[in-house]
């Protein structure tokens, strides 16, 4: 079908017969997640393997009650888990806007409104200012158009267009409006292919990766355990089954089954506090992720901006006045050399904005006790500006009525009015307003103190000077101009010219707080746009990202690099023109991409990324969605954010603020620091069970092993767990934003980490083992059980204070600043102090009551301990860069 028979659109029943070929226009994903995946997911992982294992060895060999401990864990973590990430979807799901969308079409001749979704190949539809374009289209008619493709293309500006022209699915109507042919729908538009391209499959996370090599490790350790166990115990004459039994209890006790609940808990917790703080995370382990980027890489428009006009300086009569106020909010003043004015006694000012807000299509509404504009941005500032000196269009236009419209176009690069004058009696005026070249050129004259006088070659060189001096400041300038009109020839030649209005989309006022605070930390920002270098690089400047390249840095290039690498700023073009290895030679040193279009984003988070960099993708648009799902963790803008865009991340930024991930990355710092800690308290506290079971095994056979099976699945689930949570809840330090990454390959197990870990474990198990000896197992080894069992309870009063921090003293550390800890440890001993008391829990646990005097050597070998660990982490801060290197 031509575009001449397309007219017409098409008929009710051939609409149908194409929604039934073509499918509805939507975007499907892939494989969309169901509650039950959300729940399976929660079983990848490592230690949750480990402890099933555990689980069935315990119901084959008959320990029931192992069995069912271990199980009850398993499950809570796993519900944990499972609710946690259920809520952060639903959340996801609730962003999305639930209006459903509806397009006017012509159906059998006639304007018909109809679902967007069954919008078909071949319908003709309208559109006009404010509509959201509803699949990809061939423009038939147009009056005016202008079109909103930041959501694809990255560029602030929107775009002109022609008959002939396509417009595309998701875009917006800002000007003007038209009649489209629809070409493609669904998942067949441009839009749809960009979501085919995000819907590949999840890469694992960096704590993922590392959470699953430490459970390795430590499955490995426990095989091996229960291994030379059950050796030693068989050749020290220990029965099979009882041997058997004692094996499984320090393969579970070598794998810290708290580890998982600990590490669930303080995820969820994590994302809770970022959900309070605007950022929903979508998958539990990337929570940690954001904590250790290295490089953010965002867009501008939205992110680093606001996304809308404002005019800022003005110049009329010669005069550069500045104008406050934010947003589509009119209020603000005129300061002139720092001063404040009264608009209305400024002549030549009242009269550009006089013009200028006769001279625009957009209009300017207070609704629900919020200003909305509607139309061009470029527009919208411009009301308001004039708003700002009580010029209202509405109330002018009782005095100009509008007669005609010259539309802006790319060829005239210019927008003129043309009003009847009422106190001309009959007389008309011409309002113009475009590019500042073009408008000079067309101007005769110039008003200077409401007197007309001619426009000196000299006078219009200052003028094209003043706007060039606009344009470096990142601003938008359009000059301003009238003229009586008799005929229309005067409008090419003849105008009067009265100013320029200076306008640009601000940066956000937190944006440079963040970004400064970002390179505070060692975390390098980078901006990716589709505006143009002159732009990119005042914005960038504005908000702090320029920066110079070193100086060795460009020496050590070739020349065609050192040219592209001047001003740390490249364009879409020139990285085009760069192979792989020259561009990985400079990736490192860019901060500002202009002019870059969606694959070249990919390139570069790809290019980061094999520097080795951990990376977060910033955006908005469906541009950004490739980039996001490639990038280590995408984030997503709430608001203005596209739900490709969402998809395709894994954090979703609830009020679109670019110091929202400032706060989720102290947030993701404080958590991996939080699971370092607790995974090494827990690990030596299972180290300690190892060593003294092998102790006892060793020199005193298999019938006086220092606890029994029972007594170790005891501590390890109901003494160790509480401690450990409280270390993962362990509030933010404000220093924790001073300290740079860590390196991407680091492990959760660092050489001081792994010293600390040991040396606790060993002074423990030696200590408890001599309170052992000390206690005559050979006369009652219910006795010297029971102590060893208080002994090792007796450490979670002191201990985890101590791995509060395992670099600074706990002078360091304010006690009461964790609460929870202080509550919890005090809790979880006394808790186990009544068991041992209970008649029925020592009957099941094998322990006997302790007189007062007796709790000297437990508590003794806590405060020991304490101690130690204080000496050892002193120790270490005398041997700082080699400690911190990565072992594990």
């Amino acid at each position: 079908m031509g575009l001449k028979e397309a007219q017409g659109g098409l008929t009710v029943e051939e609409a149908k017969q194409a929604l039934q070929k073509f499918g509805f226009n939507e975007l499907k994903e892939k494989k969309k997640t169901t509650v039950l995946d959300v729940f399976v997911r929660q079983f990848n992982n490592f230690i949750i393997y480990v402890l099933l294992a555990a689980a069935v060895i315990s119901l084959l060999v008959g320990e029931l009650v192992n069995f069912f401990v271990i199980v009850a864990i398993i499950l809570f973590v796993v519900i944990l888990g499972f609710i946690q990430e259920y809520r952060a979807e639903k959340t996801i799901a609730a962003l999305k806007n639930f209006v459903k969308p509806t397009s006017r079409v012509l159906r059998s001749g006639a304007v018909q409104v109809v679902p967007g979704r069954e919008i078909v190949p071949g319908d003709v539809i309208l559109l006009e200012t404010g509509d959201k374009v509803p699949a990809d289209c061939k423009l038939l008619e147009i009056v005016g158009l202008k079109v909103d493709e930041s959501m694809l293309t990255g560029e602030s500006f929107p775009v002109e267009k022609k008959a002939g022209d396509e417009i595309y699915a998701g875009t917006s109507i800002v000007h003007g409006r038209c009649k489209a042919l629809v070409t493609k729908t669904g998942m067949s538009t441009k839009l749809g292919s960009i979501a085919e391209m995000v819907q590949v499959e999840e890469s694992e996370t960096p704590l993922q990766r590392r959470i699953n090599h430490l459970s390795k490790l430590l499955a490995g350790l426990a095989l091996g355990v229960c291994l030379i166990t059950f050796i030693v115990g068989l050749y020290r004459g220990a029965p099979l089954v009882d041997i058997l039994i004692i094996a499984i209890a320090l393969a579970v006790a070598a794998v810290p089954e708290g580890l998982a609940l600990t590490l669930t808990l303080t995820l969820a917790f994590g994302m809770q506090k970022m959900a309070e703080h605007n950022a929903v995370m979508r998958k539990m382990l990337a929570v940690e992720t954001l904590g250790s980027v290295t490089v953010i890489a965002t867009d501008k428009t939205g992110t680093l901006t606001k996304n809308e006009m404002v005019v800022e300086q003005v110049y009329a009569d010669g005069k550069v006045f500045k104008v406050t106020g934010e947003g589509y909010v009119p209020k603000g003043t005129f300061t002139l050399d720092g001063a404040e004015v009264d608009s209305t006694q400024q002549v030549g000012l009242t009269n550009l904005l006089r013009a200028s807000a006769l001279c625009t299509s957009a209009s300017l509404e207070k609704k629900d006790n919020e200003w909305k504009g509607f139309g061009d941005p470029t527009e919208i500032a411009i009301l308001v500006a004039a708003a700002k000196a009580d010029q209202w269009k509405d109330d002018l236009e009782t005095d100009y009525k509008l007669l005609e419209e010259l539309v802006f176009s790319s060829e005239s690069k210019v927008m003129t009015t043309i009003h009847a004058d009422k106190a001309n009696k009959g007389g008309k005026v011409a309002f113009t307003k475009g590019a500042p070249e073009v408008v000079i050129a067309k101007c005769k004259f110039i008003e200077k103190n409401g007197k007309i006088v001619k426009l000196t070659s000299a006078e219009a060189k200052k003028l094209l000077e003043i706007n060039e001096g606009f344009s470096s400041n990142a601003f938008r300038s359009l000059a301003v101009a009238y003229a009586p009109v008799k005929t229309k020839k005067q409008l090419s030649s003849g105008l009067i010219f009265l100013g320029l209005v200076a306008m640009r989309d601000p940066p956000r006022e937190e944006v440079l707080q963040a970004i400064a605070e970002c390179k505070q930390a060692g975390i390098k920002v980078v901006m990716i746009t589709g505006d143009n270098k002159d732009t990119a690089f005042a914005i960038g400047r504005q908000v702090g990202l320029t920066e110079t390249v070193p100086a060795s840095v460009l020496a050590s290039l070739p020349l065609h690099l050192q040219k592209v690498m001047c001003d740390s700023v490249i364009t879409g073009e020139e990285l085009n023109s760069l192979s792989d290895a020259d561009f990985a030679k400079i990736v490192n040193y860019v901060s500002i991409y202009a002019r870059a279009a969606p694959e070249q984003k990919l390139r570069i988070v790809t290019a980061l990324k094999q520097q080795g960099h951990i990376v977060a993708m910033t955006g908005d648009g469906v541009n950004d969605a490739p980039a996001l799902k490639k990038a280590d963790i995408g984030v997503a803008m709430g608001l203005k954010g596209t739900d490709v865009a969402k998809e395709a991340s894994a954090m979703v930024l609830h009020d679109d603020n670019f110091a929202t991930i400032v706060s989720a990355v102290r947030q993701g710092r404080t958590i991996y620091r939080n699971i370092e800690k607790f995974t090494s308290y827990l690990i030596s506290r299972n180290f300690t069970e190892v060593i003294l079971i092998l102790l006892g095994l060793i020199f005193l056979g298999f019938d006086y092993l220092p606890l029994l099976a029972l007594q170790i699945l005891f501590i390890n689930t109901f003494d160790e767990v509480i401690p450990a949570i409280s270390l993962g809840l362990d509030p933010t330090r404000s220093e924790i934003m001073k300290q740079k990454p860590r390196n991407p390959s680091e492990q959760l197990l660092k050489k001081r980490n792994v010293a600390i870990i040991l040396s606790t474990a060993a002074f423990i198990a030696l200590s408890v083992f001599f309170v052992f000896l000390s206690s005559d197992p050979v006369g009652d080894i219910g006795k010297a059980r029971t102590v060893v069992f208080a002994s090792i309870i007796s450490t979670i009063l002191f201990i985890p204070l101590a791995f509060r921090s395992l670099h600074e003293t706990v002078i360091d550390k304010n006690i009461f600043s964790n609460k929870l800890m202080v509550f919890g440890t005090i809790s979880t001993f006394l808790v186990t102090v009544i068991a041992m008391y209970t008649p029925f829990f020592q009957e099941i646990f094998h322990l006997t009551p302790l007189g007062a005097m007796e709790w000297i050597l437990p508590l003794s070998v806590g405060i020991a301990t304490f101690a130690f660990v204080e000496i050892i982490k002193a120790v270490l801060r005398r041997f700082k860069t080699q400690m911190d290197e990565t072992t594990y």
